[in-house]
This record gives structure tokens, sequence and C-alpha cells, in this order.
């Protein structure tokens, strides 16, 4: 079903939304296309589309806040891998068998003096605003769409120069460096914000982080309240004043130990809320209640077991009062795994659309939109 940013936004929010949704954040891993194709699936289930699944149409707000550069440099390219430079001239390999995203080989930036070369690409320039998007935005806004923008995340930027040793140990041994990184992304994204919120509202602010394993957070509370906390309410204050209503974070891992944390930074949504690495979604709204919404919660390894571990998660999750009551998008905690047998699949979205009330499946309902943003 599709959803527009009203609907959405009440949902979100804990207002008068219909129902919860019943979404699907990002799709299969590579791979799993095949493995369902040898199981005899449709185009339309590999496409996602025969699943009815619930989503909002949204649009970009037309604002540029992370690194911009010029396109990557290929270096060589089969069918095994694909071996870019960025413009950061860090080394980026693809698998293609098993990844959609390049991940760096090295990382730039060491020492103050490594930040100050690449720091011109974080910096602020009137491109970084496409008033054509903007224009566009409005326009899809009036149509249901819901107005998302971006800013770069305080842990992720780091990483990505530095890699997650160097910027863990930043914190402590650079911190001069760190509080100019966050400085500089600080100004740049208020900069490019400012402008485009005086005219167009923004629905949603958006941060990728990232910052978490199954052991726990990479960074803690004190990093969260020192260096987080004043660049993420400086955005979100913002925007929120200007009309924004939602503001999400997009980190897997265990997180529960920085929770509290995040909320004072002013976020108000959480996803994928991974049950693997110890975010059970029933546990997390029984503690903080209306104050976090989430998307997610739903382990997908438990889709590569038998169909009373299906049940048993879904009754589990889909039928508490709490999370029906508001502010939750269930749907898998990530990518469809591997190994994920079709048959289990389509037993998960009809017990799920089940336990949630919703019409069976139906062949003239089709359309799916990624939930993930």
């Amino acid at each position: 079903m599709r959803w527009n940013r009203e609907q959405y936004l009440d949902l979100m929010t804990f207002g008068d939304a219909p129902r919860p949704m019943f979404t699907e954040l990002f799709g299969p891993l590579v791979g799993l296309d095949a493995e369902w194709r040898a199981q005899g699936a449709a185009e339309a289930e590999i496409a996602m589309t025969a699943f009815d699944w619930d989503y909002v149409p949204t649009v970009f707000c037309g604002g540029y806040t992370h690194m911009l550069g010029p396109p990557p440099v290929v270096l060589e390219d089969n069918a095994e891998r694909r071996v870019e430079r960025d413009f950061l001239g860090r080394t980026m390999l693809l698998l293609k068998q098993t990844a959609t995203i390049p991940l760096p080989m090295d990382f730039p930036v060491k020492t103050m003096d490594d930040w100050l070369r690449v720091k011109p690409h974080l910096a602020f320039t009137p491109e970084r605003i496409r008033w054509d998007e903007v224009e566009a935005a409005r326009r899809a806004q009036a149509e249901g769409c819901l107005v998302v923008a971006h800013m770069p995340g305080a842990f992720d930027i780091p990483r990505e120069l530095m890699g997650e040793e160097v910027a863990c140990l930043a914190y402590y041994e650079q911190p001069e460096l760190m509080a100019d990184i966050l400085a500089t992304i600080a100004d740049t994204t208020w900069r490019v914000l400012e402008p485009i919120s005086a005219k167009l509202r923004i629905d949603q602010l958006m941060v990728h982080e990232d910052f978490a394993g199954k052991s726990g957070p990479m960074v803690g509370p004190v990093q969260i309240r020192e260096y987080f906390q004043p660049y993420y309410r400086h955005i979100w204050d913002l925007v929120a004043s200007r009309g924004a209503r939602v503001f999400e974070q997009d980190t897997d891992g265990n997180i529960n130990p920085v929770t509290p944390a995040l909320l004072d930074c002013g976020l108000t949504s959480i996803y994928p809320m991974e049950p693997a690495a110890g975010m059970d979604i029933v546990a997390v709204r029984r503690t903080y209640g209306r104050r976090l919404a989430l998307r997610g919660g739903i382990d997908k390894h438990v889709l590569r077991e038998d169909r009373a571990a299906i049940r048993r998660e879904l009754e589990y999750k889909l039928t508490d009062p709490a999370l029906r009551a508001g502010g939750c998008a269930f749907g898998l905690d990530h990518r469809i795994p591997n190994g994920t047998p079709l048959d289990n699949y389509r037993y998960y979205v009809t017990l799920g659309r089940e336990l949630l009330g919703l019409p069976p499946l139906d062949a003239s309902r089709t359309g799916w939109g990624r939930m993930a943003m």
C-alpha cells in the first residue's frame, strides 16, 4: 500500500495513523534472486512488487551536504570485482558477487595536515543547493511525497576519512582534529539547509552513522554528548522550527548503551534495530515509549529457520500493543539474507499480513518503494 506523507508522519510521530506499517526496508542480498528463480519465483517476486509492501514515496530536498568531488577513476573492472580511485585518493574495492557498495582499502586522513587537504570536499559552496530540485521537491510534496534531507554522520564522516580505528582513537589523541571535522560539516549542512528550509518544508532529517556492532557502539555517551549532540541539535533545531517532524538515524548494531544520549541529540526514530545485535523492539518500546519511533526490528535470520520460528518472531512483535499503537514500521532488520527459502519468505509475508489484519495478497495490488532512506 502506498501511504502519503501525512499518514506516514502521523505514524512516526504517534499521531492518528490508520495502522502500523508492514514494509521491506532494503530488499534481497546479492545472489538471492538466483536462488529464488531456481525455486520458481515469479519476476514480480524478485522485484518485490508481488508482496504489496507498505511504503511512502520520498523525494530528496535538493541540498547536497556530503563529500563532493569528481567521479572515481576505474583501475580494474571484471566479473568478480571493480577497483576505483576516488577523489579523496582512496582505493575503493567492490566485490560484485557479494556486495553493491565499494569499500575503502586505505584512508587519506591521519593528521590535521591530511584533513586540511581534503577539507574543501566538505566545505560549503553555493553549488551544493540545486534550486531546480528544491522546486521539484515542493511539487512532489504537494502530491503526497515525503521530503527528506540528509546530514553527514558525526562518526560516519571521520570513519570514511580515517577508518574506524583511527577515528575512535582521534577522540582521545586528536580532539582538535575531530572538532574541526564536526565544525566543518555542521557549517556546511546548516548553510545548505537553512535557505532550503526557508522555501520548502523538510519533513524528515536523516543521518547515517553505522557506528555499532554486535558487541556494542564504537563511541560512548561521552563522545555522543560532546561531539554528536551540538552538531545534531544545531541542524535539527533549525529544520524542526520550520516544520520537520522526524529526525531519523540509520545505524546497525547494538546501540542500547547510548540510546539515551542519542535521544538527547534530538533523534525521534532509529532503524533497522537488529535483533542479532541485541536490539529487541518490544523491549526498546517498553523502555522509551513514545520518545522513539522504530523501523525494522524483525529478525532476518529467522526466515532461514522453520515456520514455527517465523510465527514465534512475528507473534511476539506484531501483536505487541505498544508497537501496534503507533511509531512503528515493521520490517526485516536488514537485507533478506542468502539461503532464505522463497516459501519461507512467502509465509512470512502472508502471516505478517494476517497478524496485522491486512487483506490477503491480490495480484491487482502491486508496487514497492524501498523504505530505507
